[in-house]
């Protein structure tokens, strides 16, 4: 909308217009989510930020002066609001992982790709000053703002704000240039990450950018390189995620003193739900301190379900997870609580011509990853955190001909949500005889002439592929002490999981998938899965109960 409009919301928002009021905030709620988000690239802290800054523009509309600089002033708000927040927080609270990585967010809701995604991922490079700088930056080529609007954002000249953004410009070309070199195959580069924990800061920045000006492989340009001003131009607004929430309190008021001061319901859902209609059933507890909300798509009750043929029966008898047993701790059994009952254990594998059962539907609205599409993980400490509701891969690759021995498997862990076991694929288990294998091997975990990767006792034999459905977040960690293993972690979907179970035999592979998942809470939950964070991932025992 033209600036006569806004101007005119302004206006009748001041004069105690609620319809206008709803307007204004639902407006530039997006605006403001863009800018925090990016400052603080998807850190928990997000949704505080974003309602305190709308909260408090809201609460001085009125000693606002000049419609016209309403969105300067908003910007303005929201920049001392980031500010405000690094200086509350000890230097512990800051290094805490993002909640939902915004990088990642940038490249799925708007589908980027190539150099595009690659300028969003550089953005984890940066420091925290350069991340606030490029939030605005980011939506001044976008043509969201303008570079007075920049500046005064800021609080410093235009002058000053040219060469401010030069050199994050400088800093951001750089960090695209690790994203580069890490996507790559360099073995110097490998070597040089071995100690790396997988955590982009300033100074592993500067040794890896050390290291690719003087690498000709890494330092190589394989294509033309584009300005990012002209990747990032006419990009629109990251929208605001399904699920986004704010708990929004009132400063001591009581839901019917905000409401009579001038907070409409309508208004109260854009601030508290965002991302869903406010029609989802936003609900204001008595006393008036929160609001909870419930997305329009959440599935029912579990009593309000019907389960069908399809989605309750059972794998076959082979390969189908045991019974809970004895050792399974009591507080799983509640039935108020039916979640993670049941366990992956010890099981056989299936007929290799036995086509997997019908893969149950769950709902999907996408999963990030603190990795972006493809983290590969192949040192002990590598980890991902995944956030949102949906499917994902995790590929195996073990490497008994470099260190054989003991595998030490990986951990889920900080699991808050629903996480299951849906299904195994990849063509075979990793068991399984390779015919022609080359250099001893007799199977995917080793052969006589290189040794063999064995597992803990107890433990699930996997397969090549790995599926998992998330309905959460949670961190999977890569505990490598003993035999060699990486691990690749993809977000992906229901179609492509189908699709890779349903290969077998006919098609080349060693045998079809496998389908775990029952359709309902009793589905199996991965092995080494806690809600607790251990300092070493490590430690969670094996049949760990969330």
């Amino acid at each position: 909308m033209d600036s006569e409009h806004w101007r005119a919301v302004v206006t009748a928002a001041q004069a105690g217009d609620r319809r206008a009021l709803d307007e204004l905030v639902a407006g530039w709620l997006p605006l403001v989510y863009n800018i925090v988000g990016r400052a603080l690239n998807g850190h928990a802290d997000v949704d505080d930020v974003v309602q305190e800054t709308m909260l408090r523009a809201v609460g001085n509309l009125g000693s606002l002066r000049d419609p016209d600089s309403f969105r300067s002033w908003l910007v303005a708000i929201a920049m001392r609001q980031i500010r405000d927040r690094a200086r509350r927080k000890t230097p512990d609270r800051l290094e805490e992982a993002p909640a939902s990585d915004f990088a990642d967010l940038t490249a799925l809701r708007l589908q980027l790709e190539g150099q595009r995604r690659e300028v969003a991922e550089a953005v984890r490079w940066l420091d925290d000053e350069d991340r606030q700088l490029l939030s605005l930056w980011w939506l001044e080529v976008a043509g969201e703002l303008t570079r007075r609007e920049l500046a005064a954002a800021v609080g410093i000249t235009r002058q000053h704000a040219a060469v401010r953004v030069q050199r994050m410009k400088e800093r951001l070309e750089t960090s695209r240039g690790i994203v580069r070199a890490l996507d790559g195959a360099c073995p110097g580069l490998r070597e040089l990450t071995g100690r790396w924990d997988g955590r982009p800061d300033s100074v592993w920045r500067k040794r890896l950018a050390r290291h690719i000006r003087g690498c000709g492989y890494c330092g190589g340009t394989r294509e033309t390189v584009v300005p990012a001003e002209r990747l990032l131009a006419g990009i629109a607004l990251v929208p605001l995620p399904v699920g986004f929430t704010l708990s929004l309190a009132f400063g001591g008021k009581t839901a019917v003193a905000a409401t009579s001061a001038g907070w409409s319901a309508k208004l109260l859902g854009a601030l508290t739900k965002p991302a869903v209609a406010v029609t989802a059933g936003a609900t204001i507890v008595a006393g008036g301190a929160y609001v909870v909300t419930q997305p329009p798509d959440a599935p029912p009750p579990r009593a309000a379900i019907a389960p069908t043929a399809t989605a309750t029966s059972e794998p076959p008898r082979t390969s189908a997870p045991p019974a809970p047993t004895a050792r399974s701790s009591p507080s799983a059994t509640k039935k108020t609580d039916p979640y993670g009952t049941v366990v992956d254990a010890v099981d056989r594998a299936p007929d290799p011509d036995t086509p997997p059962a019908a893969l149950p539907r769950r709902p999907e609205s996408g999963i990030t990853s603190t990795g972006g599409p493809k983290a590969v993980m192949q040192h002990r400490g590598d980890r991902v955190t995944l956030t949102g509701r949906g499917y994902v891969l995790v590929r195996w690759q073990i490497s008994p001909g470099s260190r054989p021995g003991a595998l030490v498997m990986p951990s889920w862990t900080g699991l808050k949500g629903r996480l299951f076991h849906v299904a195994s694929g990849g063509s075979r288990r990793m068991d399984d005889p390779l015919p022609g294998a080359p250099n001893g091997y007799a199977t995917g975990m080793g052969g006589p002439g290189i040794g063999y990767a064995v597992l803990p006792p107890g433990t699930q034999q996997m397969w090549q592929n790995e599926y998992f459905y998330l309905d959460g977040t949670v961190t999977l960690t890569q505990n490598e002490r003993g035999c060699d293993y990486g691990l690749t972690v993809f977000p992906t979907n229901r179609d492509a999981v189908v699709e890779d179970i349903g290969q077998g035999p006919p098609q080349g592979a060693i045998r079809y998938g496998l389908v775990r998942d029952t359709g309902t809470d009793r589905a199996p939950v991965p092995q080494y899965v806690t809600r607790e964070a251990p300092a070493d991932p490590a430690t969670v025992p094996q049949r760990s109960r969330v």
